[in-house]
């Protein structure tokens, strides 16, 4: 399949990545379609458009990994060919992120939990050497049941980490249910200004309104830790995919690949 050229239009630039990430999986004949295009928009936003060359970005929701790839392919530090090695023997880019290959991957992640203590350490250790240097977790709602998450929140509030961003991908499901049904609502505007947040909602699919609360929160340097709770759609631009659980695991058919396709042409391409 051949994409449209990359242009700086921001609707445009999402669907041509959301092409890339079918793309992948559809060559792997894999799962976890629906979480990586719930996240893709938060990450053009941050990785993509945002980041600055010292600053640090870590995918702790590592089941979304397609869409970390093409993100770093599109920055040009993932090549075609690697890129199109995606899932296959020997290659670099496994289901999970893995570390030590690619400078855009500092950290195996994808076991939930993981990332944000991660990120806390880093937050910390830029501070320790006199620098802001910023840094950016992207998690999944599911995530914020877990205990590490609560761990590290407290951390970095402790050492006031106001270098460092949370970006929650709130989706409404998580691998067995609804999240709210399976331990509540803990990517929650209440709970994560209880405990000291600087926190901010955001539609997950607003680019644009993204990289503007990004900017205002690089801004804050009141000692506290920053969230964005972005309230998103799982298998965001796919009709068949959206809001429906059984994505989060399922392969596509061809049939429904060129659905999925037609569908991201219909929606991103279309004036």
């Amino acid at each position: 399949m051949t994409s449209p050229a990359i242009t700086t239009d921001l609707t445009t630039l999402s669907g041509q990545l959301r092409l890339k990430v079918l793309e992948l999986y559809n060559m792997a004949h894999a799962g976890h379609i629906g979480c990586s295009l719930s996240c893709l928009d938060m990450m053009i936003a941050t990785l993509i458009l945002r980041k600055q060359e010292e600053d640090t970005f870590i995918l702790s929701k590592g089941h979304a990994a397609a869409a970390l790839y093409v993100c770093l392919n599109h920055l040009g530090e993932i090549s075609d060919e690697q890129l199109h090695s995606f899932y296959k023997n020997g290659t670099t880019l496994p289901a999970h992120p893995a570390p030590n290959k690619h400078k855009g991957i500092p950290f195996a992640t994808g076991s939930l939990g993981h990332g944000f203590p991660i990120a806390a350490g880093i937050a910390h250790a830029n501070k320790l050497q006199g620098n802001q240097h910023a840094v950016y977790v992207l998690m999944s709602d599911g995530e914020t049941n877990e205990g590490t998450t609560w761990e590290a929140a407290h951390y970095a509030l402790q050492q006031g980490l106001d270098n460092l961003t949370v970006l929650i991908d709130k989706n409404g499901l998580q691998g067995f249910g609804p999240t709210a049904d399976v331990f509540g609502d803990t990517a929650d505007v209440v709970k994560w200004q209880a405990i000291g947040f600087e926190v901010v909602e955001a539609d997950g699919h607003d680019v644009e309104g993204l990289m503007a609360k990004l900017d205002t929160l690089r801004l804050q340097t009141n000692g506290k830790p920053k969230v964005i709770i972005a309230h998103t759609v799982k298998g965001k631009g796919v009709s068949y995919m959206e809001n429906r659980l059984e994505w989060h695991y399922l392969p596509m058919t061809a049939d429904q690949y060129a659905q999925a396709c037609t569908d991201i042409n219909d929606r991103y391409f279309t004036a």
